[in-house]
């Protein structure tokens, strides 16, 4: 065997034996709640200790070798496996503690109705256990943390705790478990809890941030394994839509490619990640990447990322390298309607002239209107300027001419380095080429009557992204906070100029979809200074099984910087069934951008000690996207928002969410 077999072969032996990402951790703790929305228990397996016992449970546990006798495993046979026991305290017997034989009892109220502990126990009772400050019975679990060392003891998320609760279970488990155990969090509730009961704890944010790996689209993939320092920089424009990339900084944006790993966190919702979903190939962050994978530079390799972890093995170079599914359907545009239009006309079939992202926010602000809609601030006002206009800028025969040269360009074909200067080159003569005089007069008019020269922003709306198979996140230009009549023409050409954005342009040719097929409508829409701002999904990007959720990713100041992805962003789930928040991340932003008065956002220093958002607040962003899920004939959200200084959530902007796995 050579050595660099022998590399490669230790390699994989390491990456599979490696600490993964405690999913194990993270899963929802037994309750009869969790059973009926999965409709099992969790996958969970005995400890195959020889030690097992027979007993239906422990008053006391007073040796690993006892516990291991109960115990079962979360994901048995993986790296995250956690071995656990369940225990009950029943407060009305002294406050006695059961440490039940959980290979033979799944959850907790079966083991009260094989002890004929209560007598009559439907659901109204066995949710008052989860709920009730004066319940008679505690229900919790145990279990060894291997990546942490550390024994811990945690409730169902959804479980409402109190500080007497929560001391009470920390004063019994102390007296009756062989060794220390500290309170785990499940939800915000349970932390505020635990301070205020000066118990210490270990939150899930600190157990995620210590992760080493996490899969942020699982998936298969073949290709030719590189080592990128910065992906934007001059120089990386060799990379292939068959190269699997390993990024030591997280991307603003990115071509096509077979897979990614990142060496740093980032937002789950960044578009970068979300792009990536789109297309179908594995996505992971995995910790010192660039050091672990540095054998495999240059060589071609088979990338599996799975729930529970990666593997990278050498692979031949296939004969025939196979397309990615092409998206077949573009819109093609209504260019019969020239005139601009407001918000308030806009409503789903304005997607033909104005594109999608104009007309759902038009559709969004009639629901709210009609009360279909609640909890929301009106949609910031704006105006859509047609994809007539777009097209008829375009076919000039100057620009005409100016793309066909910029397009033909020798060796535009065949090198993305070429193609990234050519197209930057075209973009920047577009912006300077005048639209007609008339025309763009209109549009500073528009913005003068309509928004009352407010700040604007200057967005997309394309018929090439937010469709079905395809989301465009990020691909194309937002000009931001622009406050002055002569700057708005130039905002427009530069969205109108995005549809040769490098990244918009290889996405298309890697869908397949034609450049004579786009056009692009702009919708000019008053700025909010936003106090907090974000993404949300209303399901679990993780779990393709926990769909009665919302994901929701918040920074402070302008959603800029979540979208962006460079920096974690706070990030909280709400599970409907459990009602439980449950916070994933904390913001490690110490900076927010804020409107400039004079044009354009200003980045200004923050104090980041406290969470981004409040439990009430998750609850009620997550409320208004099941709302829009609803509007939308439940498609699943991508959803951008922001809480004005009123304190009111707005929607800026809600679209499919695209994910396609291969696994």
């Amino acid at each position: 065997m050579s050595n660099l077999a022998r590399m490669s072969c230790a390699l994989l032996l390491l990456l599979a034996l490696a600490p993964m990402q405690a999913w194990g951790q993270l899963a929802e703790k037994p309750s009869t709640f969790t059973a009926q929305r999965r409709g099992s228990a969790m996958t969970t397996s005995g400890t195959g200790s020889a030690a097992r016992t027979k007993a239906a449970f422990l008053d006391s546990i007073t040796s690993r070798a006892e516990f291991d006798g109960l115990a079962r495993v979360y994901d048995p046979g993986t790296p995250q496996a956690i071995v656990h026991t369940i225990f009950v305290i029943d407060r009305a017997h002294g406050d006695r503690v059961y440490f039940i034989n959980a290979q033979r009892f799944k959850l907790h109220e079966d083991f009260l109705r094989a002890q004929f502990l209560v007598a009559n126990l439907d659901h109204k009772t066995i949710a008052s256990y989860y709920d009730k400050p004066d319940r008679r019975f505690v229900f919790g679990t145990i279990g060894f943390h291997p990546e942490l060392q550390q024994w811990l003891y945690e409730f169902w998320e959804g479980d409402r705790m109190t500080t007497e609760l929560l001391t009470l279970t920390q004063r019994r488990l102390a007296t009756t478990f062989f060794a220390p155990a500290t309170f785990k969090t499940n939800s915000t509730q349970h932390e505020d809890v635990a301070h205020e009961a000066g118990l210490p704890m270990m939150t899930e944010a600190q157990i995620i941030g210590s992760r080493n790996f996490l899969p942020l689209n699982p998936g298969v993939a073949q290709g030719r394994l590189r080592l990128v320092v910065d992906i934007e920089a001059e120089g990386e424009d060799d990379i292939e839509a068959t190269d699997i990339v390993v990024l030591q900084h997280v991307a603003l944006a990115i071509p096509p490619v077979a897979g990614v790993i990142t060496e740093k966190p980032s937002t789950m919702l960044s578009h970068v990640n979300l792009l990536v979903k789109g297309w179908g190939v594995p996505n992971a962050y995995v910790k010192n990447a660039f050091d672990a994978l540095k054998p495999f530079e240059g060589q071609w390799v088979k990338l599996t990322v799975g729930n529970s972890g990666y593997t990278i093995v050498p692979a031949p170079r296939p004969q025939h390298l196979v397309d990615r599914p092409k998206v077949t359907r573009v819109r093609a545009p209504d260019l019969q309607q020239r005139g601009l239009k407001p918000l308030a006309q806009l409503r789903t079939a304005s997607s033909d002239a104005c594109g999608g992202k104009a007309a759902i926010l038009g559709e969004i602000e009639e629901a709210r209107r009609a009360r279909k809609l609640t909890g929301v601030a009106p949609v910031p006002d704006g105006f859509c300027i047609p994809y007539a206009q777009y097209v008829a800028f375009m076919k000039q025969p100057e620009i005409r001419q100016r793309i066909q040269a910029a397009l033909t360009v020798a060796g535009f074909e065949q090198s993305r380095a070429v193609r990234r200067k050519s197209l930057e080159d075209l973009r920047r003569d577009l912006i300077e080429m005048p639209a007609d005089a008339a025309t763009e007069a209109s549009w500073t008019r528009q913005w003068q009557a309509q928004l009352g020269s407010a700040g604007a922003f200057v967005r997309s709306s394309s018929n090439s992204e937010d469709l079905t198979h395809f989301s465009g996140a990020g691909l194309y230009t937002t000009v931001p906070n622009v406050t002055r009549g002569a700057d708005i023409p130039q905002a427009v050409k530069t969205v109108w100029a995005s549809v040769f954005n490098f990244e918009a342009f290889e996405a298309r040719r890697h869908a397949g979809i034609a450049l004579e097929q786009v056009a692009m409508a702009v919708f000019v829409q008053r700025a909010v200074d936003s106090v907090t701002s974000g993404v949300m999904i209303t399901r679990d990007p993780f779990d393709v099984t926990h769909q009665n959720a919302v994901y929701i990713s918040a920074k402070r100041g302008i959603g800029i910087k979540v979208v962006e992805g460079r920096r974690v962003a706070e990030q909280s789930m709400l599970d409907v069934w459990s009602g439980a928040v449950r916070r994933l991340a904390r913001s490690d932003e110490d900076s927010e951008l804020k409107l400039d008065a004079t044009g354009g956002v200003i980045e200004k220093p923050i104090d980041a000690a406290n969470a981004v958002l409040s439990e009430d607040q998750v609850r009620a962003l997550a409320f208004a996207g099941h709302q829009i899920k609803r509007l939308r004939a439940g498609v699943e959200q991508d959803i951008e928002w922001a809480i004005n200084p009123q304190g009111r959530i707005v929607i800026l902007q809600s679209r499919p969410y695209i994910e396609r796995r291969v696994l």
